[in-house]
């Protein structure tokens, strides 16, 4: 069942939240070699989910995730859960206090059942999760516990994060729906930091309306977050259950790294921009945004290390080989390289802000291709790159299908501040393709 759908249904009293709970932790239970959980505390889920039905019998107010079960990235801090950020250096660590997205969960009645697997302190290292669609193929990553969680049904929600496109290229990979929101949208307070500039929130969901209201209850104005603003944050759900007043234009750009998609992520875009028609222009941006790819690569490594490097100093034995190198590739990176990147940030913003007042969306596919085999890493986050690196709200769609019969996402990205507009354009797509088949 859909978040919205299961609201509802314990509203309504046609099921209980403790039912609810059960059928989760069951699939859950039925599908641990998908090893998309490190942390389960069922014991205080049910206890939440007795709850949750005791404050509907008593005719309490009612919160806008009532009994619905949802999982966090285990980079998240939640009380009562430990928080290892997939780190032997971090092992046992137990956090006391809720990060400010498990206590605004909390407090819209949302029953957090877990911890989902992340890579190694959210980077590329693959980590135990299998596909939910093939389990010789990988979820992706830094988020693959929470994207596989949600592709395989054992919650309708999850919460991810992304610094490069570890949202959008799991959701691609697993089937489902996701959105990044605009960078400051989702507070990042009890989050592990890999990126001041470029650590950014995001969430799974089974529809678009689920997703946008996920968002909803987790953002808002958080001042102990560099990155968080004082304005109203966009209407998600209004956006994602919104008509478009006119049909939407897309934009689709050539980039530098489309002659590695594979023929059936080119066909199945081709295909898609064919049945847009003039809704689409087409601009050629190989040369131009080549920049905006290594900037990325600079600001990400010269932060990491920032945050993560005292475990290589302190702990070097407590993380992968992979993730040292990490470290000490971001150190290799001057000041004057990091200053001239973060120029290159601000030039991408200030185009974007320019593009976004001509066309509703940036059309693109979420993933070079259909999910590599397990054995072959987590594949490659270069479509999300760019809009990562401006902080712009993306959307993946499961709309494609590859040559192995796994998914292929198709991305749209929009306007800073812009994410409901975004999602109401990504429903349109949704039922304007609908409509044709």
């Amino acid at each position: 069942m859909l978040a919205t759908e299961i609201v509802e249904a314990i509203r309504e009293g046609r099921m209980t939240a403790r039912q609810v709970v059960e059928d989760s932790l069951a699939r859950i239970e039925a599908d641990a070699a998908l090893c998309a959980w490190v942390h389960i505390d069922a014991e205080a889920a049910l206890a939440k989910a007795d709850e949750c039905d005791r404050l509907r019998q008593h005719g309490k107010p009612l919160g806008r995730l009532h009994g619905v079960p949802v999982g966090l990235k285990d980079i998240i801090d939640a009380a009562g859960l430990p928080c290892e950020c997939g780190a032997e250096a971090m092992k046992g660590r137990m956090p006391e206090r809720d990060s400010r997205i498990a206590a605004a969960l909390r407090a819209e009645g949302a029953i957090i059942i877990g911890k989902t697997v992340t890579t190694e302190l959210a980077f590329m290292q693959p980590a135990a999760t299998r596909n939910p669609h093939n389990p010789a193929h990988t979820p992706g990553g830094s988020s693959s516990g929470s994207a596989a969680a949600v592709g395989a049904g054992h919650v309708p929600l999850a919460v991810g994060s992304q610094t490069n496109g570890s949202v959008s290229r799991p959701a691609s990979f697993c089937g489902t729906f996701s959105i990044k929101p605009t960078a400051g949208v989702i507070p990042r307070s009890g989050v592990l930091a890999t990126s001041e500039t470029l650590d950014q929130m995001g969430v799974f969901g089974r529809s678009l309306e689920d997703i946008g209201l996920l968002c909803d209850v987790i953002g808002g104005y958080d001042p102990a977050d560099s990155a968080s603003y004082p304005r109203p944050r966009p209407r998600m759900q209004d956006g994602a259950t919104a008509d478009a007043p006119l049909p939407p234009n897309f934009i689709w750009f050539d980039m530098p790294y489309f002659d590695r998609l594979s023929p059936a992520a080119r066909d199945g875009m081709e295909e898609l921009l064919g049945a847009l028609g003039d809704r689409v222009e087409r601009i050629d941006a190989a040369e131009s945004f080549a920049g905006f790819i290594a900037a990325q690569k600079i600001i990400h490594g010269h932060e990491y290390d920032r945050h993560l490097g005292w475990i290589l100093d302190e702990n070097p034995d407590g993380i992968s080989k992979g993730s040292r190198d990490a470290i000490a590739l971001g150190r290799s990176y001057g000041e004057a390289a990091y200053e001239e990147a973060q120029g290159m940030r601000h030039q991408a913003m200030s185009f974007f802000a320019t593009l976004f007042t001509e066309f509703d969306a940036v059309i693109s596919p979420a993933a070079l291709g259909e999910a590599p085999l397990f054995e072959e890493g987590t594949g490659d986050p270069i479509c999300q790159t760019i809009f990562t690196l401006a902080g712009l709200p993306t959307v993946t769609l499961p709309l494609l299908v590859g040559d192995n019969d796994l998914p292929i996402g198709v991305q749209l990205a929009g306007g800073a501040e812009e994410d409901d507009r975004l999602l109401r354009t990504s429903n349109w797509l949704v039922s304007a393709l609908s409509s044709e088949t």
